[in-house]
């Protein structure tokens, strides 16, 4: 069936190859491995602008906290110049010059309410909010994110507290902060980012951490940790690796169990394989615990929106249903699903005698 057809009072478009949900980098990454391979796409975005959360929902102070061969899209490198962590702002120039090389132009203002596998049509149905517009496409792929709804846990008492609540989706600087009392509660990169940038602005931080945690340093012997830890795993077992990094990172460290940070009994690696738990990387924000400034206070998707098949398969679900960026790997984890998508989509789009439009992204990789 081409062109418009009618259901009901909606009006329902067919549209060509896949709708991709969501302008990240997930999704611009899926958008760009399809085109490379000929396959069309349809990207909706609800924001106004594509890398909407890298814009408008991080600090200031966010910088890449893996070196930038790691967080390269598929197909395109980082422009020659940039540092070995770029920061926000450069890493959005990135994926708008990424876009433009790969011919994406996102479909802004376009919130999806409903989408369901539609089996007569042997295709998605996609209602946009707002209106009665109807997409139908044979592949839908999500890439809204883990972080596209922020999670604001509810705390006991928290509506007798009179000073202000910020998410870190909200926070951007310390500075409106300087001289005051900060509690910080969470322990992952972006508390301790948040701990570190409160403290150069003046402010009084405490680090509350639930758990136990790893903590590892950034780099280890002018290298990248997660890039020795990468290397490592070619040549030894995982519980192997990760006693050498356990033993790099208490020299660099020392023992973090009296900062208050006790490590886990399951090593860092071993637990991000088993849990999807990131190992935290410390950027400076050790050396303030050290002088005082901080304390310790001591089918497809699950019901929390994540898959339920774990990396590296959780990208494909069933007719036609896939997921991109959320692996609990960062931007290496998208861009390995994105690519693994755009080869299935392919394998399908060229049985069936579709037409194969021209590449507009050149690489020396293959797709």
């Amino acid at each position: 069936m081409d062109g418009e057809a009618s259901q009901g009072r909606r009006r329902a478009a067919w549209v060509p190859g896949a709708i991709i949900v969501g302008a990240g980098p997930s999704g611009l990454a899926a958008a760009a491995c399809l085109a490379a391979r000929g396959v069309p796409a349809t990207v909706l975005e609800m924001a106004d602008s594509l890398a909407s959360t890298w814009r408008h929902r991080t600090y200031d102070r966010l910088t890449l906290h893996l070196p930038k061969r790691f967080c390269e899209l598929p197909l395109l490198p980082f422009p020659e110049g940039y540092p070995e962590y770029p920061s926000k702002d450069q890493f959005v120039a990135y994926m708008e010059g990424y876009a433009a090389a790969a011919g994406v132009a996102p479909r802004f203002g376009a919130r999806v309410a409903e989408a369901a596998f539609d089996a007569a049509a042997g295709a998605w149905a996609v209602r946009l909010a707002g209106g009665d517009e109807l997409l139908l496409a044979r592949w839908l792929v999500v890439a809204t994110g883990e972080n596209a709804v922020p999670r604001r846990p509810e705390f006991p008492g928290a509506g007798l507290f009179e000073g202000p609540v910020v998410h870190t989706c909200d926070y951007k600087s310390g500075e409106a902060f300087s001289g005051r009392k900060v509690l910080v509660v969470g322990c992952g990169n972006s508390g301790m980012e948040v701990s570190l940038d409160l403290c150069r602005h003046g402010a009084k931080p405490s680090l509350v951490v639930r758990n136990t945690v790893h903590v590892l340093p950034r780099e280890m012997f002018g290298l990248s940790t997660f890039g020795i830890a990468m290397a490592l795993l070619r040549l030894f077992s995982v519980p192997a690796v990760d006693r050498i990094l356990l033993a790099a990172a208490r020299l660099a460290l020392g023992d973090t169990g009296k900062l208050g940070l006790r490590r886990p009994k399951t090593g860092p690696m071993e637990l991000k394989n088993l849990t999807g738990r990131t190992p935290v990387l410390d950027v400076g924000t050790l050396g303030h615990i050290k002088t005082g400034k901080i304390k310790d206070g001591g089918e497809v998707f699950t019901s929390q929106g994540m898959p339920k098949v774990p990396f590296p398969n959780g990208w494909r679900g069933k007719n036609g249903l896939y997921t991109v960026g959320f692996s609990q790997r960062g931007l290496l984890g998208a861009s390995s699903d994105a690519l693994n998508i755009a080869r299935d989509i392919y394998c399908q789009w060229k049985d069936m005698g579709r037409p194969a439009c021209n590449n507009v992204l050149q690489s020396d990789e293959t797709v």
